[in-house]
């Protein structure tokens, strides 16, 4: 009877390490991608290159999940969870209400949203300056533009957007007074990120109210906006990841929004609380490789990095259209 009963204890805890083992495995990051996949070229994409370089440095997997339709977010955060996973990432601010709900269902373990802000002390939120970034590529638009007038398609029309928007008008009447920026939203729903014919139309639209230089901050949509510029012989600026590859020599330059930087940060070291990450922070930046330097003349850098250099001192404060009433109607 004693060794039956031994047998037992030895099968129970090696049914125990499993279990453990199992949850140990996991006890490292998951990253929730939203609608668009990880390879959008864009946000998404941002996201899991800031994944992948953690991987690679610490040598440790992660858990992954692409959404695909609205209703998987909370049900693929919830089974991270369940799985054992810390800190599950959300990227991406519709799944601000998901992480806030499994968050208080599972509070010994960590949770981060990206671009949105959960009040919860198991949730870290990161947020960015984007109109510090776009102030910047605003600037370079208004320098490279010939018409005078610039333009902005973005994808779904949100706050979040219009602090693009917002900045990247600044940057250009910070260059020219007499700037004319015209901008465009693509939609009021999730379907805005991934209509790159919808894009194509507005960048057309607005090429025949003498626009020559747009930029897109539209996820997917704004695929759209490169080809029809690379057609129309206008410029273009991408958004988010570098995307001056997409329309190589038509590509002014993309406005770097470090989702990278972000979801790495978040891996390493979670942080309860909000993040802030602007131009100082190396958080925002505009991106100059091989496939625009020849549109970037050395006059252009020098003025977008004093005003870089600037806005970093304080000495130029770029409104913020979510706190500073600014660029509203």
């Amino acid at each position: 009877m004693r060794t039956v009963h031994v047998l037992k204890l030895s099968l129970l805890s090696a049914a125990l390490g499993a279990v453990l083992g199992a949850t140990q495995a996991w006890a490292e990051p998951a990253v929730i991608f939203d609608m668009g996949g990880k390879f959008d070229k864009s946000f998404n994409e941002a996201a899991n290159n800031g994944i992948q370089k953690w991987s690679k440095e610490t040598g440790k997997k992660f858990l992954e999940f692409e959404i695909s339709n609205e209703s998987q977010r909370e049900q693929a955060i919830r089974r991270m969870a369940e799985k054992g996973a810390s800190p599950i990432i959300g990227i991406g601010f519709a799944q601000a209400s998901s992480i806030e709900k499994v968050a208080k269902e599972f509070p010994k373990l960590k949770f981060a949203i990206v671009d949105m802000v959960v009040d919860a002390p198991n949730v870290q939120s990161v947020v960015f300056k984007e109109q510090e970034g776009s102030f910047l590529v605003g600037a370079m638009a208004a320098m490279a533009s010939k018409s005078g007038k610039v333009g902005f398609v973005g994808g779904m029309d949100i706050p979040l957007i219009r602090k693009f928007e917002c900045g990247y008008r600044q940057g250009a009447l910070f260059i020219n007074p007499k700037a004319s920026v015209i901008g465009n939203m693509t939609g009021t729903t999730g379907a805005a990120w991934s209509d790159p014919t919808r894009g194509g139309e507005l960048a057309k639209a607005q090429f025949s109210q003498g626009v020559d230089v747009v930029f897109a901050a539209a996820g997917g949509t704004g695929i759209g906006v490169y080809q029809a510029a690379k057609d129309a012989g206008k410029l273009a600026i991408g958004v988010d990841s570098n995307q001056n590859h997409i329309q190589s020599g038509t590509m002014l330059t993309s406005m770097l929004k470090r989702v990278d930087v972000a979801v790495y940060n978040v891996a390493m070291g979670h942080k309860p609380g909000i993040s802030v990450l602007g131009l100082k922070e190396g958080g925002v930046d505009y991106a100059l490789d091989e496939h625009n330097a020849k549109l970037v003349t050395p006059d252009m850098k020098k003025r977008v990095e004093a005003a870089k250099a600037d806005i970093i001192s304080g000495k130029i404060k770029v409104a913020d259209y979510m706190a500073d009433n600014a660029c509203k109607l």
